[in-house]
């Protein structure tokens, strides 16, 4: 039972990863009204027609949603499940992680359908993308605790808050349309501090928040030894290279979605590398 919870930890988890990097290609592509504004129907039907990719896209993004509210339910029901047999057997049961998680989806859900009554407000992506970090996290947790399993020490929350804060200001640089205001690189158009308005100064924010936390990642790294360490310190400089190249070639799309993929593993590389 403990391999099989911990399976589906894992596989929820994977499943939340793919579903940020799908939804990072919706606003990319610009299909985030693919389905209109209903939902959670898509064009007023159950399985509308798929003849215009921007549907596709944003339909495909539903039906991984979907998948991922189905993991997360089973893995809670799963988990509650071991709890009432742990109760009669005195085996060992999982904690409350996957109930965590429930409330978590519930709540993306919310912001999910909200994003599209609304008409894709900046603000309610950003949550939405925010949201569906924590969550990401909250699965992995999951996973690595397992059934029975004794807690590592604390997570390593001040990192873990500044690669959270770097990944939201780049969410709120893309969702503005701020990711042109600084053309070069590392200046922003040639400055060390940008004059050409608020939409430069919040990707400047973005891009200062990267050069740091690459700092503070290598000095983790080398104090620690670790060699998830080192692992999430190259993921954060292949992020940078990405950042830089994506300004550099003129925001394309492939480079965005890789850029969006590269951060999402980041986070998850922290939050097991700090366990």
């Amino acid at each position: 039972m403990t391999r099989r919870y911990t399976l589906l930890a894992w596989t929820a988890a994977a499943a939340t990863y793919l579903l940020i990097v799908l939804g990072a290609v919706v606003r990319i592509t610009g299909s985030g009204m693919g389905c209109g504004d209903h939902w959670p129907l898509c064009n007023g039907h159950l399985f509308p027609s798929l003849s215009d990719i921007g549907t596709v896209i944003e339909w495909s993004h539903r039906l991984a949603a979907a998948l991922v509210s189905a993991l997360v339910a089973s893995l809670a029901a799963f988990a509650w499940w071991l709890r009432q047999r742990s109760r009669r057997t005195g085996h060992t049961a999982p904690d409350g992680v996957s109930f965590v998680a429930l409330g978590l989806l519930v709540l993306q859900v919310l912001l999910g359908a909200l994003t599209v009554k609304l008409e894709l407000p900046p603000w309610t992506i950003i949550l939405h993308l925010g949201t569906a970090m924590v969550l990401l996290a909250v699965l992995l947790e999951a996973a690595r605790g397992s059934v029975g399993a004794p807690r590592a020490a604390p997570l390593h929350l001040p990192l873990l808050a500044f690669v959270f804060v770097t990944i939201l200001f780049g969410a709120l640089t893309a969702n503005l349309g701020a990711a042109a205001a600084c053309t070069g690189f590392p200046l922003c158009n040639g400055q060390l501090w940008p004059s050409a308005g608020g939409l430069a100064v919040i990707q400047w924010i973005h891009r200062l928040l990267a050069y740091t936390l690459f700092a503070y990642v290598a000095v983790w790294a080398v104090r620690s030894r670790k060699r998830g360490a080192w692992g999430v310190g190259a993921l954060v400089l292949v992020q940078v290279a990405l950042g830089a190249a994506t300004v550099l070639f003129g925001l394309p799309p492939e480079l965005q979605a890789a850029h969006v993929a590269v951060g999402a593993a980041v986070w998850a590389g922290v939050v097991l590398a700090t366990r």
